[in-house]
C-alpha cells in the first residue's frame, strides 16, 4: 500500500511506523554532521522554530532557531558548515513515544519526544543538551513524507547558549 493511500485511509498504526522511521533518518543526518541535507527533510514552505514549552503554550512566536521555508534552511545550514565560530560537537539523538495525533485535509499531526545529547571535543564528558518534544506536521510529496512544520518544543528551564544545529 502506498503513503496517500494510508493517508486516505487513516491509518495511524501505520503511519506511526514511517514517521518513527522519518525521525530515525532525521536524526542520523543531524548526528552525522551532514547539516547540508537537513532541508530536504521539509517542504518548500516549511516552518521550524525551536522554542520553550512556555512559548509554545502561551502562542508567543519566539524561538532559538526560526526559518520559514526551506531556502532559510538551507541558508542556516551553509552557515553552520561554513562557520568555524563555535566549538566542535558530536551531537546524538534519542527520539521516543511517536504518536500520530491526527490525519486530517492530507496533513497529519505527530508528536515525539527528544532528547539530545551533546559532546564538546575539547571535553571528555557528554552532557544532556535540550529535552523536549517535537510537534509535527506531515504532508506527503511525491510519494514521500515531508514536514510542513516542525516545533522543537523544549522542556529544560535553562539552556546551554550554544544551541548552534538544529534540534
Amino acid at each position: 500500500m502506498n503513503l496517500e493511500q494510508l493517508v486516505k485511509d487513516k491509518d495511524t498504526q501505520a503511519l506511526s511506523v514511517l514517521v518513527t522511521h522519518f525521525n530515525n533518518e532525521y536524526a542520523r543526518v543531524l548526528d552525522d554532521g551532514t547539516l547540508t541535507d537537513w532541508p530536504s527533510f521539509f517542504t518548500s514552505d516549511a516552518f521550524y522554530i525551536v522554542t520553550g514549552r512556555e512559548n509554545y503554550e502561551n502562542d508567543l512566536p519566539v524561538g532559538l532557531i526560526y526559518c520559514e521555508g526551506r531556502a532559510m534552511m538551507r541558508d542556516r545550514a551553509v552557515a553552520i558548515a561554513h562557520t568555524a565560530m563555535f566549538a566542535p560537537r558530536y551531537l546524538r539523538h534519542f527520539i521516543t513515544n511517536t504518536f500520530v495525533e491526527k490525519i486530517e485535509g492530507g496533513e497529519i499531526t505527530a508528536s515525539a519526544n527528544y532528547m539530545l545529547m551533546q559532546t564538546l571535543h575539547d571535553k571528555p564528558e557528554t552532557t544532556t543538551h535540550q529535552v523536549g518534544q517535537y510537534i509535527d506536521t506531515f504532508v506527503v510529496e511525491a510519494g514521500e513524507l515531508k514536514l510542513k512544520k516542525r516545533a522543537c518544543v523544549y522542556d529544560d528551564l535553562q539552556l546551554d547558549n550554544s544551541l548552534v544545529y538544529p534540534v
